[in-house]
């Protein structure tokens, strides 16, 4: 019973912060300089259109009135969003904002959910060996190359990968997320040319996320060392094998949240490596959207990015409960 209050309790805190951030974003990018819409309204009376006409064309294809006052927008976008209507976007004039969404995610999944995989799981053995091994060559070398690419620009990362691979040595293709003369299916020629495109995103997202997970883990790794249940497994006498175990069980708690919450931030995609390699992720959509002063594109962008963090948020609150048994018990 406590644990559901708990729930509930973080939930609606997670349903609050959701209107919070929807509210503030929708007044926050009518601050910014221009209007789209207008500049439409402008563009159709120019062209001889009567104003009253003009301006019942604009008021259809954007969903509300250019000159309307703010307010008024804002309660006609809460009404909209309760029934979640995202409305339909500006520069993709008659299509919805849940469809452009719903398109682009696919990308990012698959480029920035392998790569924070990979460098997770890189970055936490790594991070073992530099703390169990920090005075050996192995564990020293591998903090070098933790510190150095985490020192590293991910656009600069995504750069080099591009100009090595795609010009001095033409290893990958570089552009588009697939050979666009292969016909789109579940046919072995089209996904492994989405392999093929999706080697240097997922690498450059991969290494640049690896310096920072190897060198956090490596401090918690060192912190625990220094715990008593340490000293007490090696007075019993315990295999190396089975205290690097309890190592990494306890040093993986710091960072499960951290893991957690990249996954949420996940949905904002990567904006650098997808401008560079052409890929068509959400972080790609995000740019485009505030190029274009795309006003529902860019609300749904950022409800969609506040979202996943808030929930993830609450999924690694109850699952840091089922794994610590400290938590559970108090």
């Amino acid at each position: 019973m406590a644990f559901l209050k708990v729930f509930v309790r973080k939930a609606i805190g997670g349903l609050v912060m959701i209107f919070v951030v929807a509210s503030f974003t929708f007044f926050l990018i009518r601050l910014m300089p221009g209007n789209p819409v207008t500049t439409k309204l402008n563009a159709l009376l120019a062209t001889g259109t009567p104003y009253p006409i003009a301006l019942s064309k604009v008021s259809v294809m954007y969903g509300f009135v250019p000159n309307q006052p703010v307010w008024q927008q804002y309660l006609t976008y809460l009404g909209e969003l309760a029934h979640f209507n995202l409305g339909e976007s500006i520069s993709y004039t008659g299509v919805s904002v849940t469809h452009i969404i719903l398109s682009a995610a696919p990308w990012t999944i698959i480029m920035v959910l392998t790569g924070v995989i990979v460098s997770f799981v890189l970055g936490v053995l790594a991070g073992v060996i530099a703390a169990v091994w920090r005075n050996s060559w192995i564990g020293q070398s591998s903090t070098f190359l933790a510190t150095f690419l985490h020192g590293i620009p991910q656009f600069m990362l995504a750069l080099v990968l591009a100009y090595v691979f795609t010009t001095v040595w033409r290893v990958f293709p570089f552009g588009a997320p697939y050979n666009a003369a292969i016909q789109p299916g579940w046919t072995p020629a089209f996904i492994g040319s989405l392999a093929k495109h999706a080697v240097l995103p997922v690498a450059a997202y991969a290494i640049s996320g690896y310096g920072g997970w190897a060198l956090t883990m490596r401090s918690s790794v060192t912190s625990v060392l220094g715990d008593e249940f340490i000293l007490a497994a090696e007075l019993r006498g315990l295999t190396r094998g089975m205290r690097l175990r309890y190592i990494a069980r306890n040093a993986f708690l710091p960072l499960f949240t951290t893991l957690t919450l990249s996954l949420g931030f996940m949905f904002g995609g990567s904006v650098f490596i997808e401008s560079i390699f052409d890929y068509p992720g959400l972080g790609n959509l995000l740019t485009t959207s505030i190029g274009a002063e795309d006003y529902p594109l860019m609300q749904g962008a950022f409800l969609l990015i506040t979202t996943a963090v808030i929930v993830a948020n609450l999924l690694a609150d109850l699952l840091y409960t089922a794994i610590d048994p400290r938590i559970r018990r108090a």
